[in-house]
């Protein structure tokens, strides 16, 4: 689909619209991340920062967006624990951002093009239900872990009481104006986005609360809480640098690695999936993408931030937020730059229910019925491999869910080869009964055992005629089985193999064992 580019003054103001609401969403994601990665919250910051200013103006993608990702908290926490300090961790990230760069000099971002769409869509939707599932309790204000609480004793009257009135009617409300505003046409075409509406509404309506005391008044912990500094001295306070003295430490390397394919893997994944979200079906080049990321993640590591990826949240709620270019990104970087610096206790007036509002609408249409249905419609081949997709990911991580993913969508893939069959038609000419093979264009390795299955199918005493002339390419396995089939299965059950279209390739010449002037029925 090819579009032809917008004027740079109409997609001024979407993109720093899309940046703002991006930037809102983003921040409670950058201290989530780091809070569930056992680092500094403030490295969860550096890294939405680097993310959005220098990623963002080395990438070749529109709609991407780039930061600390929830698909790493659990590698980063394990490498944390195992490396002993954050600081050793810090020279990981710089390791992984090198290796990064040369995987894409190496030009290998081409991996992405090789998973199925069913495993992208089974990405896609598993994330929109981890962001339900996670933030709906956040929209009504409730401080436990719901899915960590159910593995316990239930006591009801504590249950009730960690649910928060003020934010409840705040978190609510947001969903129901999401809503509205996605289905009322002149809404929808706004200039102003839904997200931002609902991110001034909650701080409105929490500021009436706090004026209204009791059980309306919304405390610190349902709050945004960005570390303050005082001074220019103290944010830069706030930055750590890497341990070169573990440079000899072997575990540091195989730590880099680790997080280098994680990292790498879910970017690449991250940017088809929004590429398939672009309503502009604009291509990001992986390559350069991984390139991006590794100089990201290189200087993020060098001053203290965590590793940085393609992230389907803030990317989603990017377009979603109408963000036409890149600059959506950069403007995201540039405020949580400014405002951690200079607004940090402005910032601390927002209330989290009205941000994860935002985060289950776009949860919701991640993981919405329609796609459940159209990938359902489509059979077992499409919706086996995303429902496991999904699932995987759900009850694993991200990485653990995409592999198990890939391997159910790749036997299927074996078992369509394997089953569908070969283009036989039996002819009669004088000479009997001939059975023709029609080779398709590309025969690979997975055309191997159909095909040898149509071979030995052939009757004792029959001709069997492979015709190639509309073939460009046979793997050399299926050469060395045809070969095989026609020197030793072919004496001893006198069946006579011809060739036609092979002209001398793949060491065999045309030629034809029988009369091939045809008899009409």
């Amino acid at each position: 689909m090819t579009t032809h580019p917008e004027p740079f003054a109409k997609t001024l103001v979407r993109d720093l619209t899309a940046g703002l609401v991006v930037f809102l969403v983003a921040l409670p994601l950058c201290l989530g991340v780091a809070l569930a990665s056992n680092a500094p919250l403030f490295s969860g910051l550096l890294a939405g920062i680097i993310g959005g200013i220098l990623v963002g103006a080395l990438s070749g993608s529109h709609s991407s967006v780039s930061g600390p990702a929830a698909g790493l908290t659990a590698v980063v926490a394990i490498q944390i624990q195992t490396l002993g300090s954050f600081q050793a961790f810090l020279l990981v990230v710089v390791i992984a951002g090198v290796l990064q760069i040369i995987l894409g000099v190496a030009r290998l971002g081409l991996i992405a093009e090789f998973i199925p769409t069913s495993v992208i869509k089974g990405l896609l939707a598993a994330i929109g239900i981890i962001l339900i599932m996670k933030q709906a309790p956040v929209v009504v204000g409730y401080r436990a872990n719901l899915v960590a609480e159910a593995a316990g004793a239930w006591d009801v009257s504590q249950f009730f009481a960690r649910f928060h009135v003020g934010s409840a009617i705040i978190g609510v409300a947001s969903v129901l104006i999401l809503e509205v505003w996605g289905q009322v046409r002149f809404l929808k075409k706004s200039v102003v986005p839904a997200p931002l509406v609902v991110v001034l509404f909650g701080v409105g309506l929490g500021a009436a609360f706090q004026d209204l005391g009791g059980s309306f008044a919304i405390d610190a912990a349902r709050l945004v809480q960005v570390p303050v500094a005082q001074s220019l001295g103290d944010f830069l306070g706030f930055l750590q640098w890497p341990d070169f003295s573990q440079l000899g430490n072997s575990v540091v390397y195989t730590s880099a690695v680790t997080v280098a394919a994680v990292a790498s893997l879910e970017t690449l994944l991250n940017l088809e999936a929004v590429d398939k979200l672009d309503p502009r079906k604009r291509a990001s080049p992986p390559n350069r993408e991984l390139i991006a990321q590794g100089i990201g993640n290189t200087v993020s590591g060098l001053i203290g931030g965590l590793p940085i990826t393609s992230v389907i949240v803030r990317s989603s709620v990017n377009l979603n937020a109408g963000g036409r270019t890149k600059l959506a990104a950069i403007v995201h970087g540039l405020l949580l730059f400014v405002c951690v610096l200079l607004l940090p206790i402005w910032l601390n007036l927002i209330p989290l229910s009205c941000l994860a509002a935002i985060l289950v609408v776009t949860g919701l249409k991640l993981a919405s019925p329609k796609l459940i249905k159209q990938k359902w419609s489509k059979g077992k081949y499409q919706f086996i491999p995303f429902a496991v997709t999904v699932v995987a990911i759900v009850l694993t991580d991200l990485l653990i869910g995409v592999l198990i993913g890939l391997a159910v969508a790749i036997y299927f893939i074996l078992e369509s080869n394997l089953r569908r069959p070969i283009c036989c038609i039996v002819e009669r000419t004088p000479s009997g009964e001939v059975v023709r093979i029609e080779l398709p264009n590309q025969v690979t390795f997975l055309n191997r055992a159909a095909l040898a299955r149509v071979l030995h199918a052939a009757p004792r005493g029959s001709h069997v005629l492979l015709d190639a002339r509309a073939t460009h390419y046979i793997d050399p396995d299926v050469i060395e089985m045809i070969r095989d089939f026609k020197e030793l299965t072919d004496p001893p059950y006198d069946v006579n193999v011809s060739f036609i279209g092979f002209n001398g390739r793949y060491g065999f010449e045309d030629q034809l064992q029988y009369d091939s002037e045809p008899v009409n029925k």
